[in-house]
């Protein structure tokens, strides 16, 4: 089997590449490649998977949420932290997406494209930051950063129903809210560009969240399962972040979440 053509182990080679500008730059071409119909899909085949994923450079250096520096918008290197922050989002978004396309078999085909149209929008969200950042005078793996995302990534690998709950659905949609907030926060310090980036971002990340509640309804539904008490469920089961207000119900409206979900948030 030629691994280059199948979508699936194309995906998981691209999950393991370690630089993070080569990596953005094959997701992309991926996503071509697909979309131009010259790629097959086996979506019944078991990979597995080496110990080096997700691949990641050698910095920035991982530390706990705790241990970040809040630093000043004021200076350059404090403005610097804050988009080297979302570059860092971007980079796992990447690799959350490239997860959901190689792990989980037996989905429909539309499944599959789904979360590789997303990594392509994250590759390209990634890149943007990642470009205005060496502007700056930086560069992606300057500052610490944390592992939040992918640790629920490795607590869901065994259930497409609880990764696609607790990841897209919870850890990314808390992006819709925050989103507005580091907008305003960089277009106050002068960063017209990183605000105008941080457009786009929201935009695209609402069709994202749309994807993972798409998929979140599709698998209740196979299951015979209620989706608001499974997801509370779930999230107890998975110990999922508490989402904390103020939530942009707006976002959250156009990303697919129903009234019921919208109160349950509190």
């Amino acid at each position: 089997m030629n691994s280059d053509k199948e979508l699936r182990h194309a995906a998981l080679v691209a999950l393991v590449e370690t630089d993070a500008s080569i990596k953005a730059n094959n997701v992309r071409a991926l996503a071509r490649c697909w979309a131009a119909g010259g790629m097959r899909l086996d979506t019944t085949a078991v990979i597995v998977a080496p110990n080096t994923i997700p691949g990641r450079p050698a910095r920035p250096e991982l530390v706990l949420p705790k241990d970040l520096k809040h630093r000043s918008m004021v200076t350059p290197e404090g403005r610097a932290t804050l988009i080297h922050a979302m570059a860092h989002i971007e980079f796992n978004a990447i690799n959350l997406a490239l997860d959901a396309v190689w792990r989980f078999t037996a989905m429909p085909a539309d499944y599959y494209t789904d979360w590789l149209s997303v990594a392509d929008e994250e590759a390209q969200h990634y890149s943007m930051l990642a470009a205005h950042l060496n502007t700056l005078g930086y560069h992606y793996g300057d500052f610490p950063a944390h592992n939040s995302l992918w640790e629920m990534a490795e607590k869901t690998r065994g259930d497409v129903l609880a990764r696609i709950a607790l990841v897209p659905r919870t850890m990314e949609a808390r992006g819709l809210d925050a989103t507005p907030k580091v907008r305003a926060k960089l277009a106050q310090a002068g960063e017209i560009r990183a605000a105008e980036i941080m457009d786009v971002i929201l935009r695209e990340e609402v069709g994202h969240v749309s994807i993972g509640n798409r998929w979140y309804a599709y698998l209740c539904a196979q299951r015979d399962l209620e989706p608001v008490a499974t997801y509370a469920k779930l999230a107890l089961q998975y110990a999922a972040p508490v989402p904390r207000g103020p939530f942009n119900l707006e976002a959250r409206r156009a990303a697919g979440f129903s009234e019921a979900e919208l109160q349950a948030l509190g």
